[in-house]
């Protein structure tokens, strides 16, 4: 099965190399430009990180006066989002969104990012965290390095949230409920100590698994449960702010370093602009599809967790820090310390208190 999957690897390669690596074709009259970069995603056409690259490709490319070309590709295209990180280590793609769900194999400090009920329920907080905690863009971006990822920032899709075919208003309501989930060791972990049954499937798969009852709950952003119409085979949607949908803008750090200072710092630009509209690509997507939902489900109940519900939900998986730490031993251990430190600070910066017990 490993021999196979690098087989397609390696194919990938050929066919990438095939269309060539310092330019791209053009009609004739036309100039190539100087440099090509290959930049996948783990979404489809139509989501919050396809509308992310565009708006990263028309940025790059405007600044560059014709010298760069970005060349996007959802996922499926290059193969599914694990064989794109694995395409970005060997050098065949040049960016990536990598997602901690994704790559928790590959960099398993990076699952940091999947605990429930760790961030802040304000988006502000978690704003400034992702930008600037020292745990992030210091300690876990050294353990991205190690495996051959640049990590050039840090965003997010929203908050993700519950649909199921019951109420899930306390932990005790997920006891023996058959609750997708990503393929990550941690969210898996994360389930089971409110007591379900954790089932991890392909999230092409969710929707029919849904509707023909083999799972009966799930977790995502609005964007993804209104675009993948989950909402329409699910009694409930509960607004829990549980997590984030947390991910990262990467680079193949040889491509990086071997690239001249004037395109390095037209990156590095680049990347800084995209940090407040990633926030901004998120909130009004977010936002408008669940308009959209209440809009189109008339026999969809949408709660929203109060501050005493969600309390007994973060004491329920308080444990799964421990099985963290466990995973990923001292590395890991400094990494979760110095982020819920630098989470509780930014509450004071931000709301001038600390109203998350950590």
């Amino acid at each position: 099965m490993k021999q196979m999957k690098w087989l397609v690897i390696i194919s990938f390669m050929l066919l990438l190399s095939s269309c060539g690596s310092g330019g791209a074709a053009t009609t004739q009259g036309e100039s190539s430009p100087e440099y090509v970069f290959r930049f996948a995603h783990e979404e489809s056409p139509t989501s919050v990180q396809q509308s992310y690259a565009e708006a990263f490709k028309k940025r790059l490319e405007a600044k560059s006066d014709g010298e760069i070309k970005v060349e996007i590709y959802p996922v499926g295209q290059l193969g599914n989002a694990i064989t794109q990180a694995e395409l970005l280590k060997m050098g065949a793609v040049d960016f990536g969104i990598i997602s901690p769900g994704n790559v928790g194999t590959i960099v398993p400090e990076s699952q940091v990012m999947l605990l429930n009920f760790l961030f802040s329920d304000n988006m502000e907080v978690n704003k400034h965290v992702l930008n600037n905690s020292a745990a992030l863009n210091d300690l876990l971006a050294e353990s991205f390095r190690e495996k051959g990822i640049k990590v050039l920032s840090y965003w997010t899709e929203g908050f993700n949230h519950w649909t199921s075919n019951k109420k899930l208003s306390e932990p005790s309501s997920f006891n023996g409920l058959k609750f997708r989930t990503m393929p990550s060791p941690l969210i898996v972990n994360s389930y089971e100590a409110y007591g379900a049954n954790p089932t991890p499937i392909p999230y092409e798969q969710v929707y029919s698994g849904l509707q023909l009852n083999m799972i009966e709950g799930q977790t995502n952003p609005l964007f993804a449960i209104e675009q993948m119409k989950f909402y329409e085979v699910q009694q409930h949607l509960t607004l829990s702010k549980h997590s984030l949908y947390t991910t990262t803008t990467t680079m193949n750090p040889d491509r990086y370093n071997n690239l001249p200072k004037d395109v390095q710092n037209m990156i590095d630009e680049t990347v800084n602009e995209m940090k407040d509209k990633a926030f901004d690509i998120q909130e009004e997507q977010n936002s408008n599809d669940l308009k959209i939902i209440k809009e189109n489900s008339d026999d969809l109940t949408i709660t929203e967790l109060s501050d005493k519900q969600r309390a007994k939900f973060r004491e329920a998986a308080r444990p799964v820090q421990e099985a963290y730490k466990e995973r990923t031993g001292e590395k890991g251990e400094k990494i979760l310390e110095q982020l819920k430190e630098d989470i509780a600070e930014a509450e004071k910066e931000i709301k001038g208190e600390t109203n998350i017990e950590q």
